[in-house]
């Protein structure tokens, strides 16, 4: 592994808080939210014991794709509010102790970026990949004067930027060189966006689809040199800063320069295989070979966690010290925990997993009070990028409380960014806060008992002792955690259990060397 500087001592105990802001709170009526309404709910955020949040992309947008597609990295968009107003979140969020990341998007632009306008006139520009005319499947036409056609990273209004291609033909001009004249311009740009805000107080970022950089580059050599050579200079010019990336594949990722990345639904040569069989039910999803699997939070018991643990591990064996794996609740482009045949009572069960096993936890904004993902919505801002995936579902208003929009905000219910849960028992931060036994207090005490005890954090030790229902493991050598996301009993042998005192814990009984878990029951122990 490359030698980095190592990681900054905070990130170790950091509890993760995605917040999709035109989704959070919005402090203007306009239906949008935004900068100033985030502010105004720091004090949640403190309270629930969070330390480190990160922003989907909040820069100067057309918003054809919700802000991933950038159209000016050095300034915000309008609709959130003014540099100013998130110079003034960041300072407000680190008088609670809070740390905020941006959400970087590294390898595409907006066609209307200043760059993309200049080279679509000009035959000579190298920012982006272009082909000549008769240009091979996935190129799209020139809207300019140049002729032939643009490389796209997603959407056709996603111009890829250019940082060379990793296999170069000479039959194919436009696989040009990793070190050629467009991809240095845009490693350079790389360090001075990076620069620009992490001068004005933020704490690193989170980095958008992070493997996407070099073309048909096997083994992903020459991306992971590109952000080698980024994490090397972030080290000598904002140690305290973090990269964190939108990879999948942290045996790969890390060692290429990010200090954590996020196991997900996609990435690596498992596809992904390590998260969807854990939380994923196949519902909004990409591929439709995923909706067979079984995942472990299957109510009617049909899953393991075996793929998870077999993936975790391979992971953190490569990484050592160097680096963290994050484990997300969900996010914005996959379904919520609570959806399709998952049910709000396994939810507990789930954020005692995700709260105790070794990995840096995030979570995404309203899984703490159990928010419904909703299926069906209208496609907004690129939320559709197919028939069998609409992420609007899992991108819908913050619920606050019982008053007009669920307190997102005063705008006409018919100019909310996405519409609210409809159900009248929709799930509220003010009714759960009123309510000790809530999911919310609940993840609140977790988050406190991880806090306070280093055994169950990234850097303890992990034994699984039943590598099923329940699932059972011991951190540290002596704190029991066990976990059934399945809505029968469940149970299993372990000799060491006995006198173990309970922590938090619903549901779980210890005799004579069994443990018994009822439906959707957890419990963490401190044996004896």
């Amino acid at each position: 592994m490359t030698s980095f500087r190592p990681a900054p001592a905070w990130l170790a105990d950091a509890v993760f808080y995605q917040i999709y802001p035109q989704s959070f709170a919005d402090s203007n009526g306009d239906g949008i939210g935004d900068f100033d309404g985030i502010t105004a709910h720091l004090d949640h955020l403190a309270w629930l014991g969070v330390n480190t949040v990160w922003l989907n992309p909040c820069f100067v947008s057309p918003f054809g794709d919700a802000g991933y597609d950038v159209a000016d990295y050095l300034d915000v968009a309008p609709r959130y509010g003014s540099s100013d107003d998130l110079a003034r979140l960041v300072d407000e969020a680190g008088r609670h102790g809070i740390r905020v990341l941006l959400d970087l998007v590294a390898g595409h632009t907006s066609d209307q970026h200043p760059w993309f306008r200049a080279a679509m006139d000009d035959p000579a520009d190298d920012r982006y990949i272009w082909a000549p005319e008769g240009s091979p499947d996935g190129f799209v036409p020139s809207p300019g004067t140049r002729p032939g056609a643009y490389l796209p990273n997603f959407f056709a209004f996603q111009p890829a930027l250019n940082f060379g291609y990793g296999r170069t033909h000479p039959a194919e001009p436009w696989r040009g060189p990793v070190d050629s004249e467009g991809p240095r311009a845009n490693r350079a740009e790389l360090r001075r966006v990076m620069d620009h805000w992490l001068g004005l107080g933020l704490s690193g970022f989170r980095v958008d689809m992070a493997a996407s950089l070099v073309k048909d580059d096997p083994g992903k050599k020459e991306t992971a040199a590109i952000w080698t050579e980024l994490r090397h200079w972030l080290d000598g010019t904002h140690p305290d800063a973090v990269l964190l990336s939108e990879w999948g594949e942290p045996e790969v990722s890390v060692p290429a320069g990010f200090h954590a990345d996020f196991f997900l639904q996609f990435g690596g040569p498992t596809d992904g295989l390590a998260l969807r069989s854990l939380w994923s039910n196949g519902e909004g999803t990409v591929n439709e070979a995923w909706d067979p699997l079984d995942c472990f939070f299957d109510a009617e018991g049909r899953g393991s966690p075996r793929p998870f643990v077999e993936a975790w591990r391979g992971a953190a064996s490569t990484l050592g010290e160097d680096g963290f794996i994050a484990l997300p609740t969900s996010n914005h482009d996959f379904s919520r925990l609570n959806c399709g045949p998952r049910t709000a009572g396994q939810l507990p069960a789930a954020f005692a997993f995700q709260l105790t096993w070794p990995t840096l936890p995030a979570i995404y904004y309203g899984d703490e009070i159990g928010m419904r993902h909703l299926p069906g919505l209208p496609g907004k801002e690129g939320s559709v990028l197919g028939p069998r995936y609409n992420r609007a579902g899992s991108r819908t208003p913050m619920q606050w409380d019982a008053g007009p929009n669920a307190g997102f905000s005063t705008a006409p219910a018919d100019r909310l960014y996405l519409p609210l849960d409809p159900s009248p028992d929709r799930p509220t931060v003010a009714a759960q806060l009123a309510d000790d036994t809530s999911l919310l207090h609940l993840v609140r005490r977790l988050i406190a008992l991880r806090a306070g005890t280093p055994e169950l954090g990234p850097g303890g030790s992990v034994e699984v002792v039943h590598a099923g229902y329940p699932f059972v493991y011991v951190r540290g050598g002596r704190y029991l955690v066990v976990v059934n996301p399945r809505r029968e009993q469940a149970s299993c042998r372990y000799d060491g259990a006995e006198g173990g005192r309970p922590l938090e814990a619903t549901g779980i009984r210890i005799d004579a060397g069994t443990i018994s878990a009822r439906g959707f029951g957890y419990g963490i122990f401190e044996l004896a």
